[in-house]
């Protein structure tokens, strides 16, 4: 059998006892994205028809983003935070959180003397120009030092840090534009990441 036919067998095999939770520990490891994206559609879809609870364990931040309502994040055996994964992939409040959704690349970042703040996208439509919006509004030119957002059901979550113009008038040009629109954003400085 192939590596996804034993997944299912797997699965199967789990269902036979009518279950009320089915516990997955890495169960799209080793296997190519269409099979895994084959798994995980049948796991959601168990849930969906059949009511069965489906706990996933998992390294893959894409696994969550897939098939998850709610997810919680373990460090060293002990429950790091826990919510909707709509609101840990938005603002992970743990450092494990940000290391595993932010990645290490966020500390890349330079962080000089001139303003950065940090954008939160907490949910509005993925489709919206929100960052070409700002500029496009306030006239003045910024710079994306970091990103990480994803689409997560049409929804765009995540964080982005930029950096603003170093004229104090056309900064806050830009933040109350973001302001104006609810777009939640803080200032940041290298010891907040």
């Amino acid at each position: 059998l192939s590596g996804g036919q034993k997944q299912r067998v797997a699965i199967a095999r789990a269902l036979a006892t009518n279950p009320k939770v089915i516990l997955c520990d890495e169960a799209t490891s080793a296997l190519d994205p269409n099979t895994t994206k084959s798994i995980l559609g049948l796991l959601k879809e168990i849930n969906k028809t059949m009511g069965v609870t489906v706990i996933v364990i998992t390294h893959e931040m894409a696994v969550i983003e897939a098939i998850c309502d709610r997810v919680a994040i373990i460090d060293h055996s002990h429950i790091a935070e826990v919510g909707h994964v709509s609101d840990i992939f938005t603002d992970p409040k743990s450092k494990i959180g940000r290391q595993l959704i932010l990645g290490d690349a966020v500390q890349n970042v330079r962080f000089d003397n001139s303003r950065k703040i940090r954008i939160t996208f907490d949910g509005r439509e993925s489709m919206e120009p929100v960052i070409a919006n700002m500029i496009l509004a306030s006239k003045v030119p910024v710079n994306i030092m970091y990103a990480s957002t994803r689409d997560i059901g049409g929804k765009a979550v995540g964080q982005m840090i930029v950096q603003l113009p170093e004229d104090e008038t056309d900064a806050n040009r830009a933040l109350n534009y973001l302001k104006s629109v609810k777009i939640l954003f803080e200032e940041v400085t290298g010891d907040d990441i």
